[in-house]
C-alpha cells in the first residue's frame, strides 16, 4: 500500500525528490519536502563561484570571512559553503519558518555549523558580512501557471519574483550595501533571461568589478558585484 501511495503521488505530478525526501547537491545529500524548492544543479555554479571568491579573499587576508545566505530555503548554499571552506562563519536567513526547519535539518545532517535567522530579506539582519549570496525567487508571476506540474508542486513563495521577476533583486541589490563590510561582495543566481536587467541594477547601485558567470548550458546564471564604502 505504501508503494501504491507513493506511485500515486508521482502520477499526480509530485516531484520524486519530495517522495524520497532526498536530493544530491555538490556531492552531499539533503532532505527536501514540499516546504522548500528542490535544489537544482544550476545553483552549484553560484556556490562554486562563491567558494572561489572566498579562496581569493583569504590569500590576501587570514581573517574569518562572514557570509550570509539570504533566502536560504533548504539551506544547501549555506551548508555547502560551510563544508567546502575553512575559517568562515555562515549565516542563513529565510522568511519561511517551515523552510528554516528543513534548513536546520540539513545543517544537522551534514554536520555544518550555521546560524539561522528568520527574516524578511534584511528586516531582522543585524550583522555585517564580507559576502552576501542569494538565490531569490525570480520567476515572473504570469509564467508560474504555465510551468510543469512538478514545479507547480513546489512552494510558490519561493518561485514568485513578481510581475517582472525582479522584485527581490531590486530590494537585495539596493539594501545589501548596508549589510556589507567596507569591502564586500554580493553574488546572486539569475534566470536565463535576466542578465541585462540584473546587471543594470548592480550598475545603478554602484557595484564594481561586476562578473557574469555561465552555467554548463552556456546560459548566464550568476552575477557577482563588489561594493566599497
Amino acid at each position: 500500500m505504501n508503494f501504491l501511495k507513493k506511485f500515486g503521488r508521482l502520477v499526480n505530478g509530485e516531484p520524486i525528490q519530495y517522495i524520497t525526501n532526498s536530493q544530491e547537491f555538490m556531492n552531499l545529500n539533503f532532505y527536501v519536502d514540499k516546504r522548500v524548492l528542490i535544489p537544482q544543479p544550476d545553483t552549484e555554479i553560484l556556490v562554486e563561484n562563491v567558494i572561489s571568491l572566498v579562496n581569493n579573499m583569504q590569500r590576501n587576508c587570514q581573517n574569518e570571512i562572514k557570509i550570509l545566505d539570504l533566502c536560504t530555503g533548504s539551506g544547501v548554499i549555506g551548508v555547502c559553503l560551510k563544508k567546502n571552506l575553512q575559517n568562515v562563519k555562515v549565516f542563513a536567513s529565510d522568511i519561511s519558518e517551515e523552510a528554516l526547519e528543513v534548513a536546520r535539518k540539513n545543517s544537522s545532517l551534514n554536520n555544518a555549523d550555521i546560524i539561522f535567522i528568520k527574516s524578511d530579506l534584511f528586516n531582522r539582519i543585524n550583522e555585517k558580512f564580507d559576502i552576501i549570496v542569494s538565490n531569490p525567487p525570480y520567476i515572473e508571476t504570469s509564467v508560474i501557471d504555465g510551468l510543469s506540474q512538478e514545479v507547480k508542486n513546489e512552494p510558490k513563495l519561493a518561485l514568485d519574483g513578481g510581475k517582472d521577476g525582479l522584485d527581490f533583486y531590486k530590494k537585495i541589490i539596493n539594501e545589501a550595501p548596508n549589510f556589507l563590510n567596507k569591502i564586500g561582495y554580493l553574488a546572486v543566481e539569475i534566470g536565463y533571461n535576466q542578465k541585462g536587467s540584473v546587471e543594470n541594477l548592480f550598475k545603478t547601485y554602484k557595484y564594481k568589478n561586476i562578473q557574469i558567470k555561465k552555467d554548463l548550458s552556456n546560459i548566464d546564471r550568476v552575477i557577482i558585484g563588489k561594493y566599497e564604502l
